[in-house]
């Protein structure tokens, strides 16, 4: 899939989509920081691409860089509630709040 959609890239179906997509399947691949690159590069081409932010956190989450993904997280909830995307901006708001607690450690 991931070789497919890399073909397309740079012609005219070349965008915001077909740039998360391919974010999706590094993901899936287990390449976070292909990933992260690829959702970058879809929110460079739509800066209010709601999906797009959840998959970079996740990405970053993934790729060891906590407090970046933690940023994009309240990032893309501020986006997502501005365009009225609720489910989104909840979603990333779970993630977030699961992952501040997981950077505070074990409580005593």
């Amino acid at each position: 899939m991931i070789t497919q959609l890399e073909k397309m890239l740079d012609g005219p179906r070349d965008g915001a989509l077909l740039r998360f997509s391919l974010g999706n399947e590094y993901l899936k691949a287990g390449q976070a920081a292909q990933a992260a690159s690829y959702y970058r590069d879809a929110l460079a081409r739509d800066p209010a691409y709601s999906a797009a932010y959840k998959g970079l956190g996740k990405a970053l989450e993934q790729a060891g860089q906590p407090q970046e993904a933690l940023a994009t997280y309240e990032q893309g909830i501020a986006t997502a509630t501005t365009r009225g995307d609720m489910q989104a901006a909840r979603e990333m708001t779970v993630f977030a709040k699961r992952l501040r607690k997981a950077q505070q450690g074990p409580q005593p």
